[in-house]
């Protein structure tokens, strides 16, 4: 049921991370992968090199994917390399950390093209490189739904996200190609570090957690392979939460 030979797989935001993880996860169960990243080099060819060690090809592409001539750019390569997209995870996200009164259009724009509207374009080119049973993965945050400080920018590019990921679902449904959001709870990743209150997030999450601890990349990886697989077909155009039990305590 997990087993993704012949099968390619697109993380944005591949090279380190939750994105790393995934890529990973994947290659573990046969699937060739495109690592895209945008500043990391050296980073996304140490996860290369990871990936081939599970005797699967690995794809690096450096690329925006907030600018539509890079999506386009990569997507030409992806053609050229493997021919067809069976699985595409909109990983890659960005944004300003900031209290409301000091953001600007600059800050607002930022978070909703890298972390909102390049899902739509990675999207509408990996669907026609795709066959029934495809899968379109969005990563998400707890931040969508709950008011975090410092993260009104990224909250809100995130709340836009699952939304276009419900209305991506009605659309290729049809086709056969499910859509769905990982909603992530606190993870110890690079991102977290530009919190100025990481420590006291941390504290908090781990208070809260009924597992008590913090969720990890793989925790999510393993999410995202799940729903990759077969047993996941029927689901479809919902947020799955992997979080310790950190969301069910308000």
């Amino acid at each position: 049921m997990l087993n993704l030979k012949g099968k390619a797989a697109l993380v944005t935001g591949g090279s380190r991370g939750i994105g790393r993880a995934i890529a990973l996860r994947l290659a573990e169960h046969g699937a060739d992968i495109v690592v895209n990243y945008v500043r990391h080099r050296s980073d996304a060819e140490g996860t290369a090199a990871a990936v081939e060690r599970h005797g699967v090809r690995c794809l690096v592409i450096k690329a925006n994917v907030a600018e539509e001539k890079d999506v386009l750019a990569m997507f030409e390569q992806i053609r050229a390399e493997y021919q067809r997209i069976d699985i595409l995870v909109s990983n890659a996200a960005s944004g300003v950390l900031k209290p409301v009164m000091e953001l600007t259009q600059r800050h607002w724009d930022w978070a909703m093209d890298i972390n909102a509207r390049a899902m739509l374009t990675l999207t509408q080119q990996a669907v026609p490189l795709m066959a029934p049973g495809g899968r379109v993965l969005a990563i998400s945050s707890l931040g969508a739904v709950r008011a975090v400080p410092n993260y009104t920018v990224v909250g809100a590019s995130k709340a836009a996200l699952e939304s276009l990921v419900r209305h991506l679902a009605v659309e290729l449904g049809p086709k056969g190609i499910t859509v769905n959001t990982i909603s992530a709870g606190v993870v110890d990743t690079d991102a977290l570090k530009k919190f100025p209150n990481r420590d006291e997030i941390i504290r908090q999450s781990l208070e809260r957690t009924p597992l008590g601890r913090l969720t990890t990349p793989e925790d999510v990886a393993d999410l995202a392979l799940f729903l990759c697989s077969e047993g996941a077909a029927m689901i479809h155009g919902q947020v799955l939460v992997v979080d310790g039990g950190y969301a069910v305590q308000g």
